[in-house]
């Protein structure tokens, strides 16, 4: 049986009490200037609750209400000409959806990750991506059984991964009653860390539009601990290489670097040099303290270049010496001195200094990102899964459920899902 959505309501939620005016402009940071226009969009989904309470939807916009009061400028308006959000409680999209399908159903069998998108409501945008329309966007979606998929996708200009996981945590917590004096975090406090320096956003590969869509694919890729251990034993075995300092993120991301190289040497009939990209979430990795639950853009990118020679395990190691290199910099100086202001612009050079010729792989970890523990009152989630981002041979990394092991995902065009495969499996 196909898989349809059925929309029961559409309305905007805006703050319980009204922001005051000293707080209607929000003025972004440098890191928020630089973020990519795209959207940053996440689907976390729940199991049927036979004591599932029946006005549980109207509750979640109640909560949400009293959570937008603290977290404002997700209910603003981007502004592009001053580049401030117009913090004047236009509100929040918030869907509720009704899907006729059980949730053991959709997940019981090898998902096809690209219906997960059906979970979420995306950010409008005009033909440039820019935003004009809300900053965020919610959809409830209730299954037969009574199992429940929360998607929230908002824009990258003011929301990274851990911002919007910050959200949901938050609003989460408030829906359960357990949150209701203050705020446990700092807000949104990029723009005071980061001051604007009126730079212009990171420039990204093509993004796919509606058309290109159709001629793509999103893979699902999981490698449990047990697989990640193996792999680690295999290789120090090899007494090549220190295995023992690699994260689980560093193998697979290797693992898909190694392929997405493959991919690319297919397509070109000849060699060419490889860039990984990567965020480096800067919360806890300055010289002084940025809370991990700050809210804003607050990441810095590490760039990974490889010759045309290496192993998988060659890349692994590179991976390690570069994101410590990286996170040692960042640790090395303080985000409210101009040096350490600096250095985390500088660290988005490297994206306009590439030369075309190079085969870019942007590859983002969300490990760590404590999506499972969002709980609203009726259970943690079962799976969380990131909406897609169509940047043509780019990945996603997020912990699984169990959080030892980890799932990629890989977004490719279609014709080139065989040599992937094949890469994958060399």
């Amino acid at each position: 049986m196909p898989m349809e959505f059925e929309k029961q309501s559409s309305k905007f939620i805006k703050p319980l009490i009204p922001t005051p005016p000293t707080l209607h402009h929000y003025k972004m940071g440098s890191t928020d200037e630089l973020a990519p226009f795209m959207n940053v969009a996440v689907v976390l989904f729940f199991p049927g609750n036979t004591n599932h309470n029946p006005t549980f939807v109207v509750e979640l916009e109640r909560s949400l209400e009293k959570t937008l009061t603290r977290l404002y400028p997700l209910a603003g308006r981007y502004v592009e000409d001053s580049r401030i959000i117009d913090c004047i409680d236009e509100g929040v999209e918030f869907v509720h959806a009704k899907v006729n399908i059980k949730i053991q159903d959709f997940l019981g069998c090898e998902v096809n990750v690209r219906l997960v998108d059906g979970f979420v409501s995306f950010i409008t945008r005009d033909i440039t991506g820019r935003v004009i329309d809300s900053l965020l966007a919610i959809q409830v979606t209730e299954f037969e059984c009574g199992g429940v998929a929360i998607g929230a996708s908002a824009t990258h200009r003011i929301v990274d991964a851990s911002t919007l996981c910050t959200f949901l945590n938050e609003w989460a917590a408030m829906n359960r009653g357990e949150n209701e004096t203050e705020l446990t975090g700092p807000g949104f406090n990029s723009s005071s860390l980061f001051p604007a320096y009126g730079v212009g956003p990171m420039p990204l590969p093509p993004m796919s539009d509606g058309d290109m869509l159709s001629e793509h694919i999103r893979k699902r890729i999981s490698f449990s601990e047990s697989e990640i251990s193996s792999m680690k034993a295999k290789a120090t075995a090899s007494g090549k290489y220190n295995t023992c300092r690699l994260s689980k993120v560093q193998l697979v991301q290797a693992i898909i670097w190694k392929a997405l190289i493959g991919v690319d040497r297919a397509s070109h009939d000849y060699p060419r040099e490889s860039i990984l990209t990567q965020p480096v979430n800067l919360r806890g990795k300055m010289a002084s303290l940025i809370p991990k639950n700050s809210c804003g853009n607050l990441w810095g990118v590490c760039a990974t270049e490889s010759t045309i020679l290496e192993t998988t395990e060659e890349l692994a190691n590179l991976l390690n010496d570069s994101v410590t290199k990286t996170v040692n910099e960042f640790s090395k100086v303080h985000h409210d001195s101009e040096q350490g202001r600096m250095v985390v612009l500088n660290s988005f050079s490297i994206m306009t200094n590439i030369r075309e010729s190079t085969n870019v792989i942007p590859i983002t970890s969300w490990c760590k990102i404590p999506f499972y523990e969002v709980d609203f009152g009726f259970g943690k989630p079962i799976w969380a899964t990131p909406g897609t981002v169509p940047i043509k041979n780019s990945a996603f990394l997020m912990d699984d459920a169990g959080g030892n092991g980890v799932e990629a995902y890989v977004f490719l065009e279609a014709k080139d899902v065989p040599y992937f495969e094949k890469a994958l499996d060399a």
